[in-house]
Formats: structure tokens, C-alpha cells, sequence
């Protein structure tokens, strides 16, 4: 079984020391979906939400997020990001709205958590804006799609 990084030998919860690890370049892929009637679904895509343009709200929420991270999960490391990209996609057959963030860094340690934290934070925009119309809506199947760079390598999901 594989060693939880972020606790000591005693147990103690700590932020792991990257200083040794290689520099090299990092990406991540998350996606998620946020699940709505159809007819929420045609405010948010024809930007008739009483908010206003919901998707473009969204995704700059979704790439401030991402740039917040380590002031949101304790133990992230704060991290030169140096590429985010916020895809929102309206989708009937969900019906919703799909969610991929990209995040990049050339660093010591990787960007899972920032392109997590982009898709969560903008799915919880999209959320917001709209539940004066629909407080029903679901926050699903955010995962990590792909990362890649570092000790461990390629993973894709």
C-alpha cells in the first residue's frame, strides 16, 4: 500500500518538503458536471439568467479557484501556475453543463488540486447563479481526468 505523504512517521499531518524533488513541467486535467432541468439549462446556454451570463461568470471563477487553492486546502503548496483554462459545455442529453479545467505549471510538485479546485468552484458558480430557478441541481462526477510530470508520471483516469 502506498504512504500518505502529508502525515509524519508520528501521524502528524504536514506539508510534504518538495526542495528535493526535480523541476519540471506539470498539467492537469479535471472534469465534473453540474445536472439541471432543460429548461435551466437553456438560461444558462442562451445567457438569460437573471445573474447574467452564467458560463462566462463560471469559468473566471473557475480559474480564480485555481489560483486559490493553497489558501483553501491546508496542506497545498502555493505554485507559479502558469497556464488555467476553464471549459464550460452545455450538454441537453445531461442535461447540464459540463466542466474541464486545465491547469500547467513548470514546478516541484504537481496541479491536481488546482484543476479540482477550478472545476468545484466554478460548478458552485454555476450553482449559485442559477438556483433561484432550480435549487435541485447536482454537483457530479468531479474527477481527475489526467496528470502528468513528475516522479509518478502519467496517469490518466
Amino acid at each position: 500500500m502506498a504512504k500518505l505523504t502529508h502525515f509524519d512517521g508520528a501521524g502528524q499531518a504536514h506539508m510534504v518538503d518538495v526542495s528535493d524533488k526535480q523541476v519540471t513541467d506539470r498539467i492537469a486535467v479535471a472534469r465534473g458536471s453540474v445536472i439541471m432541468s432543460s429548461e435551466t439549462l437553456a438560461l444558462a446556454a442562451e445567457g438569460t439568467a437573471k445573474k447574467g451570463d452564467v458560463m462566462g461568470v463560471a469559468r473566471l471563477a473557475g480559474i480564480m479557484g485555481a489560483k486559490k487553492c493553497a489558501d483553501l486546502i491546508p496542506l497545498c503548496h502555493p505554485l507559479p501556475i502558469t497556464k488555467v483554462s476553464v471549459e464550460l459545455t452545455p450538454d441537453e442529453s445531461l442535461p447540464g453543463i459540463r466542466i474541464e479545467a486545465t491547469v500547467k505549471t513548470t514546478g516541484q510538485t504537481g496541479v491536481e488540486m488546482e484543476a479540482l479546485t477550478a472545476v468545484t468552484t466554478a460548478a458552485l458558480t454555476v450553482y449559485d447563479m442559477l438556483k433561484a430557478v432550480e435549487k435541485g441541481m447536482e454537483i457530479t462526477d468531479v474527477k481527475l481526468a489526467l496528470k502528468d510530470g513528475g516522479k509518478s508520471g502519467r496517469f490518466e483516469a
